[in-house]
């Protein structure tokens, strides 16, 4: 099996194969089926080519530098910043753990061309407080950043990643054995948190030859006292319902809300849908990820957070929506900030 960055062998061959989500050719979603882009691709086509949707912001966004606030203790137990995109600085009973890690300036096979960021990251990799995992829920560009990856290479930090992405990982100079790769339902001990695989409705691939041959997951993550949840990519599956019978309550549960359209409804949530998998993984608060960093659909750059905002308030849900690179810990925030809305031309 031969992927754009990837071989599989020996073991890690071995525990593709013997994977329930794995057919002999590829990895398939809880339904057992592939997921992609619905019904006639001509309409979606003629949006992109001829749509009036403002997909850039009209200004700089307001970005935070979060050093010195990282400097200080934290109160709550978990304190929570969000870089951009989907990747999240956790930090959970004194452990931490970084989502998704994109610190490249596309989300792009290519240097040159690809969507690129709208805002400088609040961060560098360099500029972190050290961290005690990564966690990596599925290997496309916007989630498994090549640049960042080499650069975390030359690191100790432990990875966690979805069945088969290991060895795209080994490809870009990761050591094998700070490599876990996890199938659905499989957990690892690190440190002093456990990071389990739960199932999702997504697909992957780099390429044009692999797609669905490497795993996406989302993810509990769960300290001595504490659970917080992170989606990943995914379209909306009744399979959250176990997951919080299983492994619920959760503190904070993290949740795609960009990117989204109805042709692909099977593969992203949109914040319509967030909203249903937020009341089945059993409520609490809500963090938006993954928008408001790259253009990666046919939508107002800020819709995502806007719509969500719009729907949560009629339905009374708690959602927070802090500004890029803001530290902050869920238990002494009130509310949501519309800080998009002030968002202007330079």
């Amino acid at each position: 099996m031969r992927c754009k960055e990837t071989v599989f062998r020996g073991l890690r061959l071995e525990r593709v194969r013997a994977s329930k989500q794995f057919d002999g050719a590829a990895f398939n979603n809880p339904t057992g089926k592939g997921a992609g882009l619905k019904g006639n691709p001509l309409p979606v086509l003629g949006e992109y080519f001829f749509g009036t949707a403002q997909r850039e912001p009209p200004g700089p966004l307001p970005v935070l530098r979060p050093h010195d606030t990282w400097l200080r203790p934290v109160d709550s137990g978990l304190r929570v910043t969000w870089l951009g995109h989907s990747t999240v600085l956790l930090e959970i009973d004194g452990y931490r753990v970084l989502t998704d890690p994109v610190f490249g300036e596309r989300a792009s096979p290519l240097r040159f061309a690809g969507p690129r960021r709208f805002h400088p990251v609040p961060a560098g990799l360099d500029e972190l407080p050290p961290l005690d995992v990564v966690l990596l829920s599925h290997d496309h560009y916007d989630h498994l950043c090549r640049s960042t990856m080499q650069s975390l290479a030359r690191g100790t930090v432990p990875i966690v990643t979805s069945l088969g992405v290991g060895a795209r990982l080994e490809g870009m100079g990761v050591a094998p054995e700070r490599i876990h790769e996890l199938d659905w339902h499989e957990h690892v001990d690190i440190a002093g948190v456990r990071l389990t695989a739960t199932p999702c409705q997504h697909f992957s691939g780099r390429s044009t030859t692999d797609r669905n041959k490497t795993l996406w997951s989302s993810w509990v993550i769960e300290s001595e006292r504490r659970r917080v949840f992170f989606s990943g990519d995914t379209g909306l599956t009744e399979e959250y319902r176990a997951t919080a019978s299983k492994h619920g309550p959760f503190e904070l549960v993290m949740l795609e809300v960009g990117a989204f359209h109805e042709s692909w409804g099977d593969i992203h949530l949109g914040p319509k849908h967030a909203l249903e998998a937020f009341e089945m993984l059993g409520g609490g608060t809500l963090l938006p990820v993954h928008w408001g960093t790259f253009n990666l659909a046919l939508h107002a750059w800020d819709e995502p957070a806007e719509t969500l905002l719009q729907l949560a308030t009629e339905q009374q849900v708690r959602v927070l929506t802090p500004k890029l690179g803001e530290v902050f810990e869920p238990t002494q925030v009130d509310a949501a900030t519309p800080w998009w809305r002030d968002v202007r031309p330079a």
